[in-house]
């Protein structure tokens, strides 16, 4: 059997020009040229304002190219419907300010995909949710809003939110940004597990990609990195390869972080 039968391709990106959210008529990338494999797990780095967000947004299929193609799962993203929400849950997305309803508790917003696409019972749900809420860490803030935490816990919810559904592909914007050196450790490991295969989701591995404006907290020989620099997306390899360290965006976020 061939490596592209056992790892294929789900997500792809040729000749992609990703436009700005805020402002649809500014290209913030040109010329996009990416495909992540099943089992991979990429870090895409760039500094503040590189549109590390915006490029997400259209891997995820949530936003459509300004030119070029992104296929999902062999589907291009344009095509995109209410016919194909099957497609859509197959990919979790946490966002950088994790986007959780505030009128609603932690446990409340980590149940919202499961009620909505799984028809599961009230007891099934309740089961599901403490489940994740114990896998997060977020036990004790079960039955507390968004706003009576600290981000680190509202953070870790949208990323139980995400997992609720089981997703094949799980794409994270910034998600160590501003997190205190044990709760930046604790998730680099956990997403590790994640892509290794973690237990709780029956040992099935996980796709990831993650963005980041900090390279250190996810230096690894296994993974996949790229960068976004001045309009531009450059696949790097691995951390230390040639293509590496010699790339600008990483000289400059390296030194930004060792200078700080």
């Amino acid at each position: 059997m061939s490596s592209e039968s056992i790892h294929p391709v789900i997500l792809e990106m040729r000749g992609v020009r990703v436009a700005a959210l805020r402002d649809p008529s500014l290209a913030v990338l040109e010329n996009v040229d990416w495909s992540v494999r099943a089992g991979e797990f990429w870090v895409l780095a760039g500094s503040q304002r590189a549109g590390k967000s915006d490029l997400l947004l259209h891997a995820a299929g949530l936003v459509t190219p300004a030119e070029g193609d992104c296929r999902l799962f062999g589907r291009n993203t344009r095509e995109f419907d209410e016919t194909q929400i099957s497609e859509r849950l197959r990919v979790g997305f946490v966002f950088a300010d994790g986007r959780l309803f505030h009128q609603f508790t932690l446990a409340e917003n980590v149940a919202l995909p499961l009620r909505y696409h799984r028809g599961l019972t009230d007891a099934e749900t309740a089961r599901a949710v403490a489940g994740l809420l114990e896998l997060l860490e977020l036990a004790p803030y079960a039955n507390v809003r968004p706003g009576e935490v600290a981000a680190v816990w509202r953070q870790r919810a949208a990323l139980a939110r995400a997992l609720a559904l089981q997703p094949e592909l799980l794409l994270l914007d910034n998600p160590s940004g501003g997190l205190a050196t044990r709760h930046r450790r604790w998730l680099v490991d956990f997403l590790d597990q994640l892509w290794r295969g973690h237990e709780f989701f029956g040992g099935r591995p996980l796709t990831l990609v993650a963005t980041t404006d900090d390279l250190h907290p996810w230096q690894h020989p296994q993974r996949e990195f790229a960068a976004l620099h001045e309009g531009t997306f450059s696949v790097l390899g691995k951390w230390g390869g040639d293509d590496f360290v010699r790339h600008r965006a990483v000289k400059e976020l390296l030194a930004g972080v060792e200078g700080a």
